[in-house]
C-alpha cells in the first residue's frame, strides 16, 4: 500500500509516496532488553506477550532470584550484572510503585539507554528527584504510567495489544493516554494505513519523553510522513507542542484531546490530568492546536476516517 500525505496549515506540499516497509524512533528489532520485576504476576505476562511479537527479552532483574529462569529468560539480581552478561541496553519495568524510582536510576546506572517504566502511582516527590538524576546520565525514560512503545512488525517494550497494529507505516503515534491509544491505532489500521512507531508518553504530571522530543524523532525519520498526536485535559505539553509544530514540523499532524466535557478541576484518571480555570481546558488545548496547524478531530469515532481524510 502507497501512501501520500498532505502537510497541515500552509504544509499543502504532497509527499512522495510511502512504500511498504519502515523504521521505527527509540526501539527496533535490535533493542536487547532486560525486564526489571520479571517474576510478578504482570511481569511474566507481559514479557511473554513481547517474546511471542518478536521483541529480544535477553534478561530478566529481581533481587535475590539470580540463577532462576522466567521460562527461557535468565534472571540475574541487579542490571549491572544482566547488563554485563547478555549486553541489554532497554529496561522494561514493571517494579511496585514504592520501589520505581529505584529501579529506573539503577538501569540508567547500569548503562541503559531506553527505560520503558510502565508502573503507575510512583510519587511526584519520586519522579523529581527520578527527572534531576536522568538529567545528568545519557538515558532515555518513556513514562511511567504508560504503555510503553511499540514499533509495528520490529518489536515491542511494553503492554500495547500488538493484534491492532499495522506494520509499514506511515504514521507515527504519540499519545498521553494509554486506552486511547489503542482505540486511535485501531482505528487507523482499519482505514489501512499502518504505523511506524507508536509511543505512550504517560499520564504523570512529571514524565521523561515528552511529545516535542517524539515530534523531534518523528520529523527526523524519513519513513514517517505524518503523526497522530493524542492528549487530554491539564497541564500545558499540548500546547508546547502545537507551538513546536508550527515552528518546526514539516509533515501532517492530526490531534484530539480527551476531556472535551470534563468541567473545571475536575481529575480524570490521570494523575497530571486536572485542568484549573481555563488552564488545561481541552478546548484551550484544541485552539492552541489549531493555531499550530494540527487538524483537530473532535469526534473520537470518526477519528479513522478523519485520518483518512488528512493522510490521503
Amino acid at each position: 500500500m502507497r501512501f501520500s500525505v498532505l502537510g497541515s496549515k500552509d504544509k499543502h506540499t504532497k509527499l512522495e509516496s510511502f512504500e511498504e516497509h519502515g523504521v521505527s524512533i527509540f526501539a527496533d528489532e535490535n533493542t536487547r532488553v532486560v525486564v526489571q520485576g520479571i517474576t510478578g504476576r504482570e511481569g511474566q505476562f507481559h514479557t511473554r506477550n513481547c517474546i511471542a511479537y518478536g521483541t529480544q527479552v535477553v534478561a530478566g532483574v529481581t533481587p535475590g532470584k539470580a540463577g532462576q529462569k522466567m521460562d527461557e529468560v535468565p534472571v540475574f539480581n541487579t542490571v549491572k550484572d544482566a547488563v554485563e552478561k547478555t549486553g541489554a541496553n532497554c529496561s522494561l519495568i514493571f517494579v511496585p510503585p514504592a520501589f520505581a524510582a529505584d529501579a529506573i536510576m539503577e538501569a540508567a546506572d547500569a548503562g541503559i539507554e531506553l527505560i520503558v517504566t510502565i508502573t503507575e502511582g510512583i510519587p511526584v516527590l519520586d519522579m523529581l528527584k527520578v527527572k534531576n538524576y536522568l538529567d545528568h546520565k545519557p538515558a532515555r525514560l518513556i513514562g511511567p504510567n504508560c504503555p510503553g512503545i511499540i514499533s509495528p512488525g520490529r518489536t515491542k517494550v511494553g503492554i500495547m495489544p500488538a493484534p491492532i497494529h499495522k506494520p509499514g507505516g506511515p504514521i507515527g503515534v504519540i499519545s498521553r493516554s494509554g486506552t486511547l491509544t489503542y482505540e486511535v491505532v485501531n482505528q487507523l489500521t482499519l482505514q489501512g494505513i499502518g504505523q511506524t512507531t507508536c509511543i505512550g508518553i504517560g499520564g504523570d504530571p512529571i514524565n521523561g519523553t515528552d511529545f516535542i522530543d517524539c515530534l523531534e524523532a518523528f520529523e527526523k525519520d524519513p519513513e514517517t510522513r505524518g503523526v497522530v498526536l493524542v492528549g487530554e485535559i491539564g497541564g500545558t505539553a499540548e500546547e508546547q507542542a502545537a507551538e513546536f509544530i508550527s515552528q518546526n514540523f514539516s509533515k501532517a499532524v492530526v490531534g484530539f484531546i480527551s476531556g472535551l466535557t470534563a468541567p473545571p478541576g475536575r481529575r480524570m484518571g490521570h494523575a497530571g490530568a486536572i485542568i484549573s480555570g481555563r488552564s488545561g481546558t481541552a478546548q484551550a488545548k484544541i485552539e492552541a492546536m489549531q493555531a499550530g496547524g494540527i487538524h483537530v478531530c473532535r469526534d473520537l469515532g470518526t477519528f479513522g476516517e478523519f485520518c483518512a481524510e488528512v493522510f490521503k
